[in-house]
């Protein structure tokens, strides 16, 4: 016997549509004030789903769901645009519609420099960009923009990289060559070396081009993403082909807006220390002399001066913290100047 689910679902859509209703008047609330804040409210949805997570339902499953109701009632509170680096297909659009989900307006630009100029502009409200990778490190394009702009860091996303072969080829047997960005193909080389050892390896700038050259070259094949063989309709003809399953790329969303203390925040900053003996020992000292654990920190040339660098740390802690405020009044005692890009709430990790 078949069960009449009509009630069920009547329910569920009734319910949902409540919920959303109830969230986009928070978010309205939120973004009268200046946009400051949206991601608490979709850390919290997410948390208030995931507490009657039940099999088949996943808490991986439920921060979708959560993310897609975050993402109607944002758009319902009011329309934004988000730009991030592109083309269609590839990583950074893939982190982007994980923080903002699938009804956000988006836009792919070109560069890492035209999406600062997007949200600097005001054409966008938010933007979504790479900082760094786990084995291949810091992405400097996005740290260097940092330097000459006033956008804060407003929220993080850490994204496991899995790539697939895809092809228009219906097995692997018919492929002659291979398509895909250096990065990418250097993290994938054991697996084509025992699987693919004689095919044609050809460089391209993205992923998503890769997928898009491969859809029209017919022994062809491209190391992408799998939203890239929905977009442009190829055949998986491998998956996870990645040599290491610890490759991530965290991103960084950008915005206008300081954001208020959650209690699980992180702050990052660039600096440039004093040349002097035991500079960089100064400036770290604080965060010993105060108990702030530092998550990272990375140098970069200063372009304007030769032999000289700037220190770009990320660290526990929200900026209006006490004791933050205590160990960034120290450290700037040790440096030429000291910025901070912002403070927003630490993503949680397994």
């Amino acid at each position: 016997m078949i069960m009449d689910t009509t009630s069920f679902e009547k329910n569920i859509i009734e319910s949902l549509s409540q919920l959303t209703e109830i969230y986009s008047k928070e978010l309205q609330n939120i973004i009268q004030e200046g946009e400051q804040g949206i991601f608490p409210v979709k850390a919290k949805i997410i948390s208030h789903l995931q507490q009657y997570a039940k099999p088949p339902l996943t808490q991986e499953l439920i921060e979708k769901i959560a993310t897609e109701i975050f993402s109607v009632a944002l758009q319902t509170a009011r329309p934004l645009k988000v730009a991030y680096l592109g083309p269609v297909g590839t990583f950074t659009h893939i982190a982007m519609l994980e923080i903002f989900g699938d009804v956000i307006e988006a836009i792919p630009h070109r560069t890492i420099s035209d999406v600062f100029d997007e949200v600097e502009t005001g054409r966008a409200a938010f933007g979504v960009v790479p900082i760094e990778n786990s084995t291949e490190g810091a992405v400097t394009y996005t740290m260097d923009e940092f330097l000459d702009t006033d956008l804060k860091i407003v929220s993080e996303k850490s994204l496991r990289i899995t790539y697939s072969l895809l092809s228009v080829c219906d097995s692997i047997e018919k492929i002659k060559k291979i398509y895909s960005h250096p990065q990418s193909l250097a993290q994938c080389k054991n697996w084509l070396k025992a699987n693919l050892p004689n095919v044609e390896i050809n460089q391209v700038n993205s992923t998503a081009k890769a997928a898009e050259t491969a859809s029209w070259d017919k022994y062809s094949a491209a190391i992408a993403s799998n939203i890239s063989a929905k977009i442009y309709n190829l055949n998986i003809i491998a998956d996870g082909i990645e040599d290491s399953r610890q490759n991530y790329t965290r991103f960084l969303v950008l915005g206008k807006h300081d954001n208020p203390p959650t209690g699980n925040d992180k702050t990052s900053i660039v600096c440039a220390v004093k040349d002097q003996p035991g500079a960089l020992y100064k400036l770290l000292k604080p965060f010993s002399d105060h108990g702030i654990n530092m998550t990272m920190i990375e140098s970069r040339p200063d372009k304007k001066k030769m032999w000289a660098y700037n220190f770009f740390i990320d660290f526990n802690g929200h900026r209006t913290d006490p004791v933050v405020q205590k160990a960034l009044e120290a450290m700037k005692q040790e440096t030429i100047f000291l910025k901070v890009l912002g403070s927003y709430q630490a993503e949680k990790h397994d």
